[in-house]
């Protein structure tokens, strides 16, 4: 008959019962990880280094018809010579120009229709001259225009100009140039608008580059008395013809008119004289309306009235700039000519300086095109040197559309040689390239961005430029890049040209980037992992960007922080969930995917629930085990041809990889009390399992074989009726007695853990004593090992509650090594001490005298250790820090203290003492 105290005691949780306590301390969850569920770590999937540096690797699903090139060839050729915006591409309609008969004197000529419009000077002096009141000129410009070759003129009604006008007139031949010819189509898209609003074309203030004064040039056409002056000359019609003849007009650089034989500069504007407004048939021209101004052409073009003392500021800007330009900036220019590679590289590092402090960088600067004509044409030179510096200097002059692209290629060609990187890191191409991403737009130069955040992908490869693009604010960039992209997907439901292409490049770059401590921080501060989310959802058909923010997301959940902001991502089970359905047999992603799973499920609670509550979540797990099993068993060759070699210990396979993890994530969900009774009840999980430990071995693949016992050993905490472990229980003892006799001492500690859990039933302790298992658990006693020997002595007190069985301790030496195992792993764990007390407590519950029972050594040593275990002052007198100190506290009051008391009472009361006990020293 039991003591009050002993009924006590016998009411102490039984070994590996859960908690039932609500509010766990952090002490009580390391303890309950401890004896019974347990998480499962894993290695990170490893991503090898490319061997070349490419826009798509070697493992892209992309084809070389469907991606951008990496190689490719460039030349000066390649570059625009003006950097303005193109006009559009569409083709004109046929221009009407309306002659009044009475007030021309051409009365059989009503009409011209106009075929053919080619982009030459001839067309700008048309235009120049199509204003109401320089209609009448018309017939007596065109004179005879049978040898306009690149023109077609067909009368409606047939004219016949005289000779006289038809010799004083000779039209300016086409240019060949084809350089020259995109100027002149560029101005005369500005001209054809301007005269579209009814004004000339704009007077400009002469600048000669030997002379500081201004001088104004004024034109006024006077029709009323077929008088036209021109610079301040009055000439008849034929004679002003005649004027144009001898002084044929060239268009400028900066998008004006100067005659051929001063090579003037014009500036500033000048409209029509108040007296000849009124002046032409007005309401007979028409305009073309794809030539119609915008509001800001509209005033830029409008007449002001400007103060003299403005005009006089402005000279003087214009005189400041003219004097630098010659004094600085030309010397400069002219040593870009020489043949020196290091003497131009040099003058290039002048001329940016140069540029910089007399402000004419950026789109604005007067000479801007001539400067880009000058550095383009050095792009051919070959230099690597050379060309990052021109880059340098042609990014700074704010290029767009197709100069921006091929500047872009220029510095991606450059960066692709990783010889390079110093060259890089030292022209500080990485801040020009950060301001590309920062400033352009991005619908605009798509295929520019492409090729730029290529090079930053590069260079992020490189641990030496990892600070700087910190610093330089590289990830904000970037992360603003993919919401922008988020944002422009979801507002016009369809994908951007190329955008797909440009996110592999940020998410390569991110994932280069996020291994720094300040990256992660970042990345939670600017709340980067939603739109990381994000884009993976709207490009979930794209398996590259999904791999590359996988690996994003396997690396950030490796910390607790960025693992925790994670799983509060609602959205981001699903997400994982619909990747593994659609990309079942893409192991490099979904071995990712299943990685990030185990992070998150291995401590928070709340993502174990989460993730569990997703549809077919479960299923999905299942499918992916079933699919990666018949892959592995297919790789597996015959145990007869393994050989030697075989049984070294290699890398996992692919197939392998993904079990391991998948087994993880198991392991861990199955900690949730709501979620491991139902996968220990699901037949196709378990049946897995152990069909993972029936076919392979520890020297097969160590990490898989563990982390299925390791599930199995959570699944089997679960004492449920429709557990198919339970039912399976003998089956899984036979397979863990491989892993008993292997030399893997991570393989038996699992096996024994397992054992602890199902030694809670009569039928496995019979199977444990009939295999001699508990002499094996005995032996594990003696391994000074604290969780070996917690979970041996775990399972010997699950047989000491047979009382058939308890007399095995005493076959083996088994009191002798459990007061061993007392004495010295007790006062640095008091659960396992807590165990060994519970242990002899089952076996002594029939004591009559102690000596007998534990024998008299035994007695004697159990007395003093239980004596001075229980003096809190010797017992928690220990070197710990101030929170390992209070769980060890924590342990002894409530677990060792109660039980130790009990068995010391015990065997004081069936014990005689012939001598004075020692006090024993620790």
């Amino acid at each position: 008959m039991l003591s009050p105290n002993d009924k006590m005691l016998g009411k102490l949780d039984p070994f590996y019962q859960p908690s039932v306590s609500k509010q766990k301390t952090s002490a009580e969850i390391i303890s309950e990880a401890r004896n019974a569920l347990r998480t499962v770590r894993t290695q990170r999937p490893f991503t090898p280094q490319e061997a070349q540096r490419k826009l798509f690797g070697p493992a892209s699903s992309r084809t070389s018809e469907n991606r951008p090139p990496s190689s490719f060839s460039l030349h000066a050729s390649s570059f625009e010579s003006s950097d303005s915006r193109p006009i559009s591409g569409t083709r004109l309609s046929p221009l009407e120009l309306r002659i009044n008969p009475s007030s021309s004197g051409f009365g059989s000529l009503t009409a011209w229709s106009w075929e053919g419009w080619n982009y030459t000077e001839f067309q700008l002096i048309l235009l120049t001259l199509a204003t109401p009141s320089l209609l009448p000129l018309l017939p007596e410009v065109l004179g005879d225009t049978s040898s306009l070759g690149f023109m077609r003129l067909k009368p409606k009604v047939p004219a016949s100009p005289t000779r006289e006008e038809d010799s004083c007139f000779s039209f300016p031949k086409p240019p060949v140039d084809p350089v020259k010819i995109r100027r002149v189509s560029n101005a005369r898209a500005r001209l054809f608008r301007a005269a579209s609003q009814r004004a000339l074309l704009p007077d400009r203030s002469l600048l000669p580059s030997n002379s500081k004064k201004t001088v104004e040039s004024k034109e006024t056409v006077m029709m009323g008395d077929s008088m036209v002056k021109i610079n301040g000359i009055y000439l008849t019609k034929s004679n002003a013809i005649c004027h144009l003849k001898s002084h044929p007009l060239q268009l400028t650089d900066d998008g004006g008119f100067s005659e051929i034989k001063e090579q003037e500069m014009f500036k500033g504007t000048t409209s029509l004289p108040s007296h000849l407004k009124s002046g032409g048939d007005q309401g007979k021209r028409h305009a073309r309306a794809s030539s119609c101004p915008s509001s800001s052409d509209l005033s830029r073009l409008q007449t002001k009235a400007v103060p003299k003392a403005d005009l006089q500021e402005k000279d003087a800007e214009i005189e400041v700039d003219e004097v630098f330009w010659n004094t600085r900036i030309v010397p400069i220019l002219r040593e870009l000519e020489k043949e020196n590679i290091e003497t131009v590289c040099a003058a290039c590092t002048q001329l940016h300086h140069a540029l910089e402090e007399g402000n004419m960088l950026g789109n604005k600067f007067k000479r801007r095109s001539i400067l880009l004509k000058t550095l383009c044409k050095l792009v051919d030179v070959g230099s690597d040197s050379l060309s990052l510096k021109l880059a340098k200097i042609i990014l700074a002059l704010k290029v767009s559309r197709k100069n921006l692209l091929n500047v872009c290629k220029l510095i991606f060609k450059i960066s692709r040689n990783e010889k390079n990187d110093s060259l890089i890191q030292n022209d500080s191409i990485l801040e020009s390239l950060l301001e590309v991403l920062r400033s352009e737009d991005l619908q605009t130069n798509m295929e520019a961005f492409l090729y730029c955040m290529g090079s930053i992908k590069f260079i992020s490869g490189n641990p030496g430029f990892l600070n700087e693009m910190i610093s330089k604010g590289a990830v904000e960039i970037l992360i603003n890049l993919i919401k922008q992209i988020n944002e422009n997907t979801k507002k016009c439901g369809t994908f951007l040209p190329n955008s797909g292409h440009l996110l592999v490049q940020v998410t390569a770059t991110l994932r280069n980037l996020v291994d720094s401590s300040l990256v992660r921080s970042k990345f939670l501060n600017i709340s980067a992992l939603p739109q990381l989310c994000t884009a993976m959802e709207q490009y979930k058909g794209d398996k590259d960007v999904c791999t590359n923010i996988a690996r994003i997301f396997s690396k950030l959940t490796s910390y607790r922080d960025c693992c925790t902001a994670l799983a509060s991502y609602s959205r981001c089970y699903a997400l994982f969930l619909n990747l593994i359905n659609k990309y079942q047999k893409k192991q490099d992603l979904v071995v990712r995917v299943v990685f990030i799973l185990g992070n998150l499920t291995a401590k928070n609670n709340q993502a174990r629930e989460q993730f569990s509550k997703e549809k077919r979540s479960i299923q999905t797990l299942l499918s992916l085990f079933q699919t990666f099993h018949q892959l592995d068993l297919h790789s597996q060759k015959p145990v007869g041809q393994r050989g030697e070699q075989h049984r070294a210990q290699r890398p996992p396979s692919e197939a392998e990889d993904v079990l391991i993890k998948l087994t993880r994530v198991l392991a861990n969900i199955a900690i949730h009390p709501g979620v491991g009774p139902v996968l220990a009840a699901n037949p196709g999980i378990v049946g897995l399992l152990l069909t993972t430990l029936e076919y392979k071995s520890l020297d097969d693949c160590e990490e898989l074989v563990i982390n299925a016992t390791a599930t199995i050993n959570n699944l089997s905490y679960y004492q449920v009726k429709n557990s198919i472990i339970q039912d399976k229980k003998l089956y899984i003892a036979e397979l863990l007695l491989k892993l008993l006799v292997s030399n893997n001492m991570d393989g038996i500690l699992e096996a024994v853990r397992v054992f602890g859990n199902l030694s809670q039933d009569h039928d496995v302790c019979d199977f444990i004593v009939q295999n001699n298992v508990h002499r094996f658990m005995m032996a594990l006693l003696d391994a000074q090992h604290q969780d070996i020997c917690f979970s041996a002595c775990g399972v010997l007190l699950n047989l000491t509650v047979d009382k058939d069985k308890r007399v095995i301790l005493k076959e083996g030496g088994g009191i002798k090594k459990l007061v061993d195992c007392l004495r010295d792993l007790g006062p640095t764990d008091w659960q396992l001490a807590c165990l060994v007390c519970k242990t002899l407590w089952n076996f002594s519950e029939n004591i009559t005298n102690a000596s007998s029972c534990f024998g008299n050594e035994d007695t004697n040593t159990l007395l003093l250790l239980l004596s001075s275990f229980l003096d809190e002052e010797l017992a928690l007198d220990g070197s710990f820090d101030p929170d390992l100190k209070n769980y060890h506290k924590l342990h002894w009051e409530t677990e060792f203290k109660p039980v130790a008391q009990q068995l010391l009472n015990r065997i004081q009361r069936h014990h005689t003492f012939l001598e004075p006990l020692p006090i024993p020293s620790f």
